[in-house]
């Protein structure tokens, strides 16, 4: 309990620490160090900046990112938005990727995004048999019809098989990462702490706007 409470009150000064208030300097953005640039790629909408969030449930540093980052999503400006992309690296990921798109498909994901994660790594639940992810769905209050229908669609198959061939578009090599505007990548592996992926992306949702004015 003491170590839950400390742990609790480390996340809540870090945080602190990587939410400035309004008007604060952005971070010196460094290339090939805190991002890197990529070959463009389409964006999902036409308006504004588009910031896509690659994750893996079973990612312990994309649990643990994830306060941060819906906190950040909750107050990002008004011409960002978010795209989740489960990334499916791997045979054994697709299974979460299918929960991803189930809930979306019910449009539950707001609801219960954070859930599946906890889930995975506090219930420990073997998320890659379906049976138990039906009953997980059932607690959480989704009827079981209605899950079982949607986690056996097409049309979750669909986007699962695109999340895939995303993947490997942007090059995806681990979780998590997260894209400016189709153009720039950061990813936990060039960060000191992942907290600090949150002012990157910042800054980099800012260079895009200064490169769009200045065109």
């Amino acid at each position: 309990m003491q170590r839950a409470l400390a742990g609790t009150i480390a996340c809540a000064l870090a945080l602190l620490a990587f939410f400035p208030g309004p008007g604060a300097a952005q971070p010196v953005l460094r290339a090939e160090v805190d991002y890197r640039a990529i070959k463009p790629h389409p964006l999902g909408s036409a308006d504004g900046i588009e910031v896509i969030d690659f994750f893996w449930y079973g990612c312990p540093h994309c649990n643990n990112l994830q306060p941060a980052l819906e906190r950040w999503i909750s107050r990002k400006p008004g011409d960002v938005t978010v795209r989740r992309i489960p990334a499916i690296l791997r045979d054994s990921w697709a299974p979460h990727a299918r929960i991803y798109y189930t809930l979306e498909t019910l449009g539950e994901v707001e609801r219960l995004h954070q859930r599946v994660y906890h889930a995975y790594h506090v219930e420990q639940l073997q998320m890659s048999k379906p049976e138990v992810m039906a009953e997980w769905a059932v607690r959480n209050g989704i009827a079981r019809k209605r899950w079982d229908e949607a986690y056996e669609a097409a049309e979750v198959q669909q986007k699962m098989e695109d999340a895939a061939k995303l993947t490997r578009a942007y090059s995806i090599t681990g979780t998590p990462s997260l894209v400016v505007n189709g153009r720039y990548l950061t990813s936990g592996s060039m960060v000191e702490t992942l907290i600090g992926l949150i002012p990157i992306v910042d800054g980099l949702v800012q260079k895009v706007r200064v490169e769009a004015a200045s065109r």
